[in-house]
């Protein structure tokens, strides 16, 4: 037995009216009907006020982590809140471009870039391009040189040797990782002295992640001291420490807001005595509470004695999560979106794929 669906986790602007969904008061079943499913709604007002959230606490040193959601709207959205965009392709570069994306205010990550995706950036002169290896620094030198170009400004991304408590494919600050140089290998240092001396780089300092979903401020203490006595060490002026603060996406889950992140980091980079400028890149935490996604029910499947499935008219396709790294959702009916789920179910797709399951243990009303 389910009880309905915790309201904290609908966009802001979510209603229910005659018990159906309505966001930004729009019936979502009328969306449904004009566009189709599988659809993905947003909320664009939730959106706003997450952008403005990160802008109050971090100013023009947040920047969007457009790999949470992305299109040519988004962008200029971002934009207009005074956020800046990190980008981790030459697709999303080319989409923050297309979108009139002020270019002084992209950040390029990507742990292989090509070198067409790093000479549009370089086209572009884009605000930083954070650096990932040391076969990358060889080769934007090299684009660098070889054209004559300005130096670019650089971040270098570190690994802090933290491990985020998260799923084992969203951690990306420990040791072992294909991100970024180690602190502990040395790998970190030798990579400060090679661009701080290069004539072809700007160095501006250094980045690291841990991960992503990370709902534990407390690992983000742990990065940020590793990566703060680094900082101070090599005396550069920017240090920003990526994003990954978690969302909830299920009953019982909660997770501190970008107000508290912001507070808690800045006090911990002021007990540390960090004098770089600290930077911050949320993405999910601005827009993953912000949507739904509509989908229509087909067939539904009863093997006595085993479990119930019920079939949508997408599935991983659309959302790859819950395959990739077994990540939860809720389930709800729009057009009884406060009642009680007694049924339980496998929510799952249409793709010939027995692992295509959206929700493992789905609840729904009783009149399914």
């Amino acid at each position: 037995m389910s009880g309905p669906l915790p309201w904290h986790l609908l966009p802001d602007s979510a209603t229910a009216e005659d018990d159906v969904l309505h966001i930004a008061g729009v019936n979502v079943l009328g969306l449904a009907a004009d566009f189709g499913t599988p659809l993905f709604v947003y909320d664009e007002q939730h959106i706003r006020a997450r952008c403005r959230e990160a802008h109050a606490a971090f100013g023009a040193d947040a920047a969007y982590a457009a790999k949470a959601f992305l299109c040519v709207a988004m962008a200029r959205l971002v934009a207009e809140e005074g956020l800046g965009i990190d980008v981790a392709t030459g697709g999303e570069l080319y989409v923050a471009l297309r979108a009139g994306f002020p270019p002084e205010r992209i950040v390029l990550h990507g742990n292989n870039k090509s070198a067409r995706e790093l000479v549009e950036a370089l086209d572009a002169e884009v605000g930083r391009i954070v650096v990932d290896s040391f076969d990358e620094l060889d080769l934007l030198e090299r684009l660098v040189r070889e054209a004559g170009r300005p130096p670019p400004t650089v971040l270098l991304r570190i690994t802090p040797g933290v491990e985020a408590h998260t799923h084992e494919f969203i951690r990306t600050g420990q040791h072992d990782s294909k991100f970024g140089f180690g602190v502990a290998s040395g790998a970190a240092a030798k990579a400060v002295e090679r661009a701080r001396h290069s004539p072809h780089l700007a160095l501006a300092g250094i980045h690291c992640h841990i991960g992503s979903q990370v709902f534990r401020v407390e690992s983000f203490d742990e990065a940020l001291a590793v990566v703060a006595e680094f900082a101070t060490a090599v005396d550069l002026p920017e240090l920003s420490i990526g994003g990954g603060l978690g969302v909830a996406y299920v009953t019982g889950e909660s997770a501190p807001t970008i107000t508290e992140w912001a507070r808690h980091l800045t006090s911990t980079a002021a007990r540390l005595g960090l004098k770089a400028r600290l930077a911050v890149e949320p993405g999910r935490a601005i827009v993953a509470r912000a949507a739904v996604t509509l989908y229509t029910l087909g067939t539904i499947k009863h093997l006595a004695g085993v479990r119930t499935y019920l079939a949508t008219d997408g599935g991983m396709s659309d959302n790859p999560r819950p395959v990739l790294y077994g990540s939860g959702y809720e389930t709800f009916l729009p057009r009884r979106v406060t009642a009680a789920r007694p049924l339980a179910g496998r929510l799952v797709g249409k793709h010939c794929e027995s692992g295509d399951v959206l929700v493992a243990d789905a609840a729904f009303p009783d009149d399914l």
